[in-house]
């Protein structure tokens, strides 16, 4: 009887000792379940809200991109009417004061006629800092060049493009060469750089653009903000491109430039 007792005991003690484990087991499957939906909740979170965020940037640049193309439209319909209206008028006036018969008085002639130059060469200037005209019909290569040689009084550039080169988009050429003359601008007015090189080569996947100069340099942190800054970083996230500052106090700036082919939207608009 005391055998029978004590099994029976024993058989209840193993039925509880089962039931806790199999509790134990219940619980520790429904926690896990639980922490396993949970992270996949988060995860789900994460991704929506990276996604969200990506959609948010590519939106971003879009605006930037639509924001640069309106202007260089409006820039380019009032240099055009500069150019090819007023530039025009002036030359015909001109022509005709030129021939115009002031009676020996020469002094006046010569006056009127160096105003009207004067008008001319500005007319001329407001339309070619408004928008590149001739831009497309010269082509960039040649009109850098004109560029360079328009400011071989005030620094020494030279630009190397690398055989292989192969004519680009409008739209980015005229951002390429409005990153130059920013660039070029800046380290006139705020550098004592006496040469300045541009450096452009053609790769199978992207165009690679470098600009650098032998001046003081800059800490970027502290001019980043300027408008020259800005102005270059706008119109190189325009072109979906990467790029890189290097400069330092004394040690003169370099501008690295990376522009993709298929203008296809990079993941970040710096490189390492």
């Amino acid at each position: 009887m005391f055998i029978f007792i004590y099994l029976h005991q024993i058989k209840e003690v193993t039925l509880n000792i089962s039931l806790l484990i199999l509790i134990i087991v219940t619980i520790t499957v429904i926690v896990s379940f639980i922490l396993l939906a949970y992270r996949s909740f988060i995860s789900r979170i994460i991704k929506e809200k990276n996604a969200q965020h990506e959609a948010e940037v590519l939106h971003q640049k879009n605006l930037v991109l639509e924001n640069i193309k309106a202007q260089e439209e409006e820039r380019k319909r009032i240099a055009v009417m500069i150019h090819d209206d007023i530039g025009n008028r002036l030359n015909i006036l001109s022509l005709w004061l030129n021939n115009l018969d002031t009676q020996g008085d020469e002094v006046i002639k010569k006056n009127i006629y160096s105003q009207m130059s004067s008008l001319i060469d500005a007319a001329r200037s407001i339309s070619h800092s408004l928008y590149p005209v001739n831009l497309e019909s010269v082509g960039f290569v040649l009109y850098v060049e004109e560029l360079i040689a328009n400011l071989s009084h005030k620094i020494s550039i030279s630009m190397k493009v690398m055989p292989g080169y192969e004519k680009k988009d409008i739209f980015v050429e005229v951002q390429l060469y409005r990153i130059i003359q920013e660039f070029t601008t800046n380290v006139i007015r705020h550098s004592t750089a006496t040469d300045l090189w541009i450096y452009i080569k053609d790769y199978p996947r992207h165009m690679a653009v470098v600009i650098s100069d032998n001046g003081q340099g800059f800490d970027y942190d502290l001019v980043k903000k300027g408008m020259g800054i800005k102005n270059i970083e706008s119109r190189i996230k325009s072109m979906n491109a990467l790029h890189k500052w290097k400069s330092a106090p004394n040690k003169g700036s370099r501008l690295i430039i990376l522009i993709p082919r298929n203008h296809e939207l990079p993941n970040k608009n710096s490189l390492n």
